[in-house]
Parts: C-alpha cells; structure tokens; sequence
C-alpha cells in the first residue's frame, strides 16, 4: 500500500450529518427504547412494502425464528434451507425445535438450486427458508409454486435484499413472511436490527406478543401473557438511524449498482477464462448489489489471497462458509462431499468492497489488485 493511500475495507456506512443530529436528539428527548421513532419507521416500511404489515426487531435473526413460530413449525417438523448462508438462517430451524435439510445450491446465482428442492420434501416439511443471496433473488415463480403444490410456508431471509425486485415488484411486497437485516453493513441499517413482513394484522399483533416475552396489554393496568416471548424489540435509537438510512435508500442502491456495473467493465471480458476465477451473476434489474464477490480458482490459497489484498491496503470478506462444515452441524450428521456446490464456493469465494462512499478510482485499485494477486 502506498504512502498516500487510505485502507479500504470492503463495507462501511454512509451516516449523514441530518440522521447523527436525530440520534443526539433522541438522546435528549429521555425516550430510548421503543416508542414513536419504531412507529415511525413501521410505517414507512409498511409503505415501502406495499401496505403489508411490518415489524421491527433488533435483529434480523430473530425475525426468521419468529416467523416459524408463527407459522406453527417446531419439534417433528423439518424446514429446507440452503448451505450457503450466515449460520443463522439455520440456527434459527433448530431453536424453534425443527430439523435443518439442506439443497445446494445453484453455481452461478450462488441461492437455492430450486430443481432440488422438491426431491428434499418429505412428510414432515412444513416450510423453506431460501435467502437472496447477495440481494440477487431467488427465481420467485419457481419458489412460491413449489410453496403452493406442497403446502409449506416460505420465510424468506431477505437480509441482504432491501430494494431488490421481482418482475417490477419489491421483495417483501408479496409472497408470504420476508426477513430484512439492518446490520450495520447492509444496504439500509440501523447499527444492529431488522424487520419481518406479515400476511396480516394477526400475525403482526404475534410477532409483537414473540418480540417482547409475550406481553399484551390491556388499559394502563392490564397485562397477559399467552406465549413464550423473548427480548427482541427494535431501540428508537436504532429506528431513528433507520429513517435516515431510508431517505436515501434509492440513491445507495443507485450508487452501488454503478459501482457493481464499473467492476465488470474493469475487470473485463477476458478476467474469468484469464484467470479461472468466477464473477457473479450480472444482474442490474432485479439485484440491489449488496455485495460484490468472486470465487477465486481451486489453485489459489484463500486466506494467501486475503492476506496480500491485505498488504496492499484492501480489506475484503468472504460469505460464507458452507453452514454444514460446522461443528455444530457435523455433531448432526452432516459431512463433506454432501453439497459439493456450497463447500467449493464457500471455500473459495471473496467479497470485494463495495458501498455507497466507494467511487470508480476505489473499484479500479480493487481490480488491479486482484489481477495482481492471481498472477
């Protein structure tokens, strides 16, 4: 890295000095918790997602969890998922007592290989968790009539798809419960948080009784509790990031999809059959860019790779690791060799910087970089 030039991790947020002033004025205001600030921000998800109910949460974690209790899914019940996500959206299965069956994946789009899936459904699947991975969507024609012929309840991990679309529509505008994170690298964030969108006013009056250990009130005085609720509500510190991060959504998105659009022209038409290494799928309809990766060759060392990245003043990451090649997941049976897809790319793959604040000269020394650094 030379002298003169800064280190550029592979995400950071845009804060504007507007959403800084709001948080110093929550802070005053005495009121931190949830209170109107949560409210606010609701509702103008419930607007963004056309007028379906919406919850927020402190995290996107707990809003897929919530969603299969909802759904009625627990012990005896099996979910299918994919290999090829952050661990939670796993986890998630067995805290609500269900089986994980896992489908591998798709090698270009990196999400669940749909073709697969009905060959997973057994007698006790009850639903199917695909993730949009990197904001790039799953085929949502495919996936909601598999839903419809086996009767299975879809809780989509959204978590990386704000913004992103299907035939003109918004993901999280239809379907049945999508997950959003507000994680502090994502495409909108509230430092730590997320939001689940509900089929109806039932469902979402659930999900407030699940977010806050099962409390319903009644007048000033009167309080129940008729289900096993934990700790999850969203801060108004949090909500009130979250507001300001919404105003410019489009323009983050915007930005990010010319940036994706730059990597491509830089790396050009040659870098994959030069290199052996795999660019992601270019899709500037229906994808928000979330991230930028690339699935270096099987001759390359990943962690060399990073490291010399590293030494040239480049931060990069990698998402992720096949969930099954944990301890956790192997003490359940699971083993090598079973998805073949996901371990190879899990193996293999890298995340290159991208966000808002990022311009061309930044994706070009990026570039330059990993053509280094595969000779």
């Amino acid at each position: 890295m030379s002298a003169n030039q800064a280190f550029l991790p592979f995400t950071k947020p845009t804060i504007d000095e507007e959403t800084i002033s709001a948080v110093a004025d929550v802070l005053r205001s005495g009121w931190l918790t949830s209170g109107p600030n949560v409210k606010a921000l609701e509702a103008q998800l419930s607007t963004y997602f056309g007028g379906r109910p919406v919850r927020t949460f402190n995290s996107g974690t707990c809003t897929m969890e919530i969603a299969l209790r909802i759904a009625g899914i627990g012990a005896g019940d099996e979910v299918i998922t994919t290999p090829n996500s952050w661990v939670a959206t796993a986890n998630v299965i067995i805290e609500v007592g269900a089986t994980p069956v896992f489908v591998d994946i798709d090698p270009k789009t990196h999400n669940i290989d749909l073709n697969k899936v009905e060959a997973a459904i057994t007698p006790r699947t009850k639903g199917i968790i695909p993730v949009h991975m990197c904001g790039l969507p799953c085929d949502m024609d495919q996936l909601y009539a598999i839903a419809k012929k086996h009767n299975l309840r879809v809780v989509e991990d959204a978590a990386q798809a704000i913004g992103s679309t299907w035939k003109g529509q918004r993901i999280g505008a239809f379907g049945d419960f999508a997950s959003f994170s507000f994680q502090v690298n994502k495409n909108v964030m509230t430092a730590e948080g997320g939001c689940l969108v509900l089929n109806n006013e039932e469902e979402a009056k659930l999900a407030e009784k699940y977010r806050l250990q099962g409390v319903s009130r009644t007048g000033l005085d009167g309080i129940d509790v008729d289900v096993l609720g934990g700790k999850y509500n969203m801060t108004d510190i949090s909500a009130v990031i979250g507001l300001g991060q919404m105003k410019r959504l489009e323009e983050f998105n915007a930005k990010r999809k010319a940036l994706a659009h730059h990597y491509f022209t830089s790396f050009g038409a040659d870098f994959e059959s030069s290199t052996g290494a795999e660019l992601p799928v270019a899709d500037f309809t229906n994808s928000n860019w979330h991230m930028f990766h690339i699935v270096l060759p099987e001759r390359v060392n990943r962690a060399e790779f990073m490291q010399k990245m590293m030494d040239l003043g480049i931060g990069l990451g990698y998402h992720y690791r096949a969930i099954h090649l944990f301890t956790l997941y192997r003490e359940r049976g699971f083993t090598d060799g079973m998805f073949p897809i996901s371990e190879r790319i899990g193996k293999q793959i890298v995340t290159l910087p991208l966000f808002p604040a990022m311009n061309e000269s930044d994706v070009e020394r990026v570039v330059s970089a990993v053509k280094s650094c595969l000779q």
